[in-house]
């Protein structure tokens, strides 16, 4: 019988046989790792937005990169999320449980035969464990990392919200959950719990700001921080749209790009 492949596409790792992914081997030689995280988004929102987003976002970007697409692997479901404690159903690995396994997949992949890795992070708080697990892989198998935090069009994602420091759970994840998972948005929960920081260099999206950490409850009741009475389907599709097409153009040219042209960029 064959394999569906509007179900099973040849991108997915996990559902080809050895002898297919040896076949693939020979002309990818790129992945994508999903990362994200379970714990609380806010009374609205479900708890695996991250994880759910992550693996969302790195399926479509293969689907619409040119062939040969990258690989997709499993996501990983489990983050650093210790500051959302406080809330219920938040569930938290270290630092050192998130890197050690980033750094064992990275590892087996280069042993595969994989060069380049995009280490796709649904997670804010994960960037800096991912950039630490990226920065061994690259140091042991010496190949190409990278970790993607919406660095490739958070900044366009901003120009379409009303909304300053929309972190968490607020008029962006709230639009784009409304946009591909509307039935699990109880929008009669949403709340306004925009934060209000009167300092430049701890302002979460200004160009000045400098990376702090925090419990959240320190900062919200809700675990919103940000406007989610603002979100709509409409913003949520247009977010999608722009990560979607800013991600494959980043990929494409990871993809594209022999491995000893982009070691000398800046990465």
């Amino acid at each position: 019988m064959m394999k569906d492949q509007s179900k099973y596409p040849d991108y997915m790792w996990a559902t080809l046989s050895w002898p297919q992914i040896q076949e693939r081997l020979k002309i990818v030689d790129t992945a994508i790792l999903p990362c994200g995280a379970i714990e609380q988004h806010g009374p609205h929102l479900p708890l695996d937005v991250d994880f759910f987003d992550a693996e969302y976002l790195a399926k479509e970007v293969a689907r619409h990169c040119n062939d040969p697409k990258p690989f997709v692997l499993p996501a990983i479901p489990y983050g650093v999320s210790y500051h959302h404690s406080d809330f219920k159903g938040t569930l938290s690995v270290t630092n050192n449980a998130l890197s050690a396994i980033i750094y064992d997949i990275g590892m087996s992949l280069a042993h595969n035969g994989i060069k380049k890795i995009v280490l796709l992070n649904g997670h804010g708080d994960n960037a800096p464990t991912l950039a630490y697990a990226a920065q061994m892989i690259n140091r042991d198998a010496r190949i190409f990392v990278c970790v993607e935090t919406g660095e490739t069009s958070d900044v366009d994602l901003y120009r379409l919200i009303d909304t300053s420091n929309d972190i968490h759970a607020g008029e962006i994840e709230t639009s784009t959950t409304l946009a591909i998972r509307p039935e699990l948005v109880d929008m009669d929960k949403a709340v306004d719990d925009t934060l209000d920081l009167d300092n430049v260099y701890l302002d979460y999206t200004s160009e000045r700001g400098v990376n702090w950490y925090v419990h959240t409850e320190k900062l919200t009741s809700s675990g919103v921080m940000g406007d989610a009475t603002k979100a709509t389907v409409e913003k949520g599709k247009k977010m999608w749209d722009i990560m979607i097409k800013k991600m494959v153009d980043f990929v494409e040219t990871i993809k594209n790009t022999p491995s000893d042209k982009l070691f000398r960029n800046r990465y």
